[in-house]
């Protein structure tokens, strides 16, 4: 039986969804068969009305609520359950608590299986909690996981560290996934280090000055978008 509350959340989502805005929403998340996101269903509904609908419901929701959700085979679904879940970390206190919903968050990574997903979630909750208990031994596990969403896990969560100047578990990071097949990976490693960038341009110079000949091409643009047009120039046509 369906968790009463996540019924009632199921319902507000469904009233919201927009088929013609949701045909354009797959396309844009690459749903087609051999795509990233293949067979991921959407229901058309913008973040800001799932960011309203989980600020309603957070606080009241308990996890059977959120497993249902998780499991749901609606992207909105899942996206809300991951804020849901967000939102309670931030709001916890005591490392047992936080514990608590980081162990579930990583039982239910099945549902974490699309770039936003990711984003939205995995450095605010897994990163926040492994800067506290510093040990980020299990990111470099995601790293060289055959599995996309891990890898992208693996350097996304980094951004928690970058935000504390914590820099060398971003760099180690873009070192095991620098010549990973996958665009998304690319471009999440490449947003990575520009952010290191930004706190330590030095820092960002000697990573490109040794690996941007091997560096995707994608990588190296997304890395570099904050140099001026003479460093851009100078690294592009490494390439």
């Amino acid at each position: 039986m369906k968790a009463g509350l996540a019924l009632k959340i199921q319902r507000e989502l469904l009233a919201l969804g927009n088929i013609e805005k949701a045909k354009s929403i797959q396309r844009f998340f690459k749903t087609a068969p051999g795509e990233y996101g293949e067979n991921d269903r959407f229901l058309g509904i913008g973040v800001p009305d799932i960011r309203k609908l989980a600020q309603k419901y957070f606080k009241e929701a308990n996890y059977s609520d959120i497993k249902v959700l998780l499991d749901s085979k609606w992207h909105e679904e899942r996206f809300l359950a991951l804020i849901i879940i967000t939102q309670k970390f931030t709001k916890k206190d005591n490392i047992s608590g936080k514990d608590e919903l980081v162990q579930f968050y990583l039982a239910n990574l099945k549902a974490v299986n699309n770039w936003d997903l990711v984003d939205v979630s995995c450095y605010k909750i897994l990163g926040s909690y492994l800067l506290q208990i510093d040990d980020f031994s299990i990111l470099f596990d995601f790293a060289k996981s055959s599995d996309l969403w891990k890898r992208r896990i693996s350097i996304v969560t980094s951004y928690a560290f970058i935000r504390k100047s914590i820099f060398q578990p971003t760099i180690d990071i873009a070192n095991i996934l620098l010549t990973d097949k996958e665009d998304l990976i690319h471009k999440a490693v490449g947003w990575m280090l520009r952010e290191v960038g930004k706190k330590s341009p030095a820092l960002l110079i000697a990573f490109l000055d040794k690996n941007a000949l091997i560096m995707p091409r994608t990588m190296l643009r997304y890395s570099i978008e904050k140099f001026n047009q003479s460093q851009k120039k100078h690294y592009l046509l490494l390439k």
